[in-house]
């Protein structure tokens, strides 16, 4: 059983919900990444997205815009991303691994090439923003030879054939907008985060995560009355940003622990 599956029937059992949040590979530094996820795991992140640094990250609003920034600089790629999930590896089998980022870097890699290497490192999942569903079937089939999850966006905006689309391909979980526009934008209200939420489970049988929007523990935990889980990205990468490198790990064990304790009184 692939460990992203693994994570989330532990948690229905414990009827708890998963936090998810997201860092950037190779920000602040490249040395400081494995003990910034080793800190996420420490302060109750159930699954962590890595982000691969991109030059030109769509999607993604200022904060981790120069997040991206800051990891090119320092001349991470997605090689070096790999490596950095099999140095996690060395201490932590059990976490899943998720790579978030976009297509142009893997398609550099070759598609079967990453894969390999992926499931070699010891990731779990991969996120592509650019790949739609329409275009993605060889690109899961490949993922799935490895045992690797493909997850898809589901946005406000999503049309009913498209959540359709992605449910046959989906696998671990999927990850749903709440907002319109890029990362770190907006107001999130809750109610309608519930209504899309419900309607998405009519097509999709996987667990549900919710992010874009979430920036603190009332929030997360009003998402998590609706999600199987909570994704949390610019609020975290601006705690990394606003930290002095030898403090950092400790500063995002601290802020994630605040998110986790949040849900786990909400649930309570």
């Amino acid at each position: 059983m692939n460990r992203i599956d693994a994570t989330f029937a532990q948690l229905r059992v414990a009827n708890r919900k998963a936090l998810i949040p997201f860092v950037t590979a190779g920000d602040p530094t490249p040395g400081a990444t494995v003990p910034i996820m080793r800190a996420l795991v420490e302060a109750g992140a159930n699954v962590i997205e890595l982000g691969v640094p991109f030059s030109d990250p769509m999607a993604d609003g200022p904060v981790i815009q120069r997040a991206s920034e800051r990891a090119l600089a320092n001349g991470v790629s997605l090689r070096h991303v790999l490596a950095m999930v099999a140095q996690f590896r060395e201490s932590n089998r059990g976490t899943p691994v998720v790579l978030m980022g976009y297509a142009n870097p893997i398609e550099a890699m070759g598609a079967a090439r990453f894969a390999q290497a992926a499931r070699e490192a010891g990731v779990d999942g991969v996120l592509v923003v650019d790949y739609p569903p329409e275009e993605a079937q060889d690109f899961a089939a490949m993922m799935s030879e490895q045992g690797l999850a493909t997850i898809f966006l589901l946005a406000p905006t999503t049309p009913d054939e498209r959540i359709a689309a992605v449910a046959k391909l989906a696998r671990g979980y999927v990850y749903y907008v709440s907002l319109k526009g890029v990362t770190g934008a907006g107001h999130l209200d809750t109610q309608d985060v519930a209504s899309k939420v419900e309607h998405i489970r009519q097509f999709v049988k996987l667990p549900i995560g919710v992010g874009f929007g979430i920036r603190d523990g009332a929030t997360a935990r009003a998402v998590a009355r609706h999600a199987d889980a909570v994704v949390i990205g610019s609020a975290l990468v601006q705690t990394i940003e606003n930290s002095t490198h030898d403090g950092v790990a400790a500063n995002v064990r601290a802020w994630l622990a605040e998110i986790r304790r949040a849900l786990d009184e909400g649930a309570a």
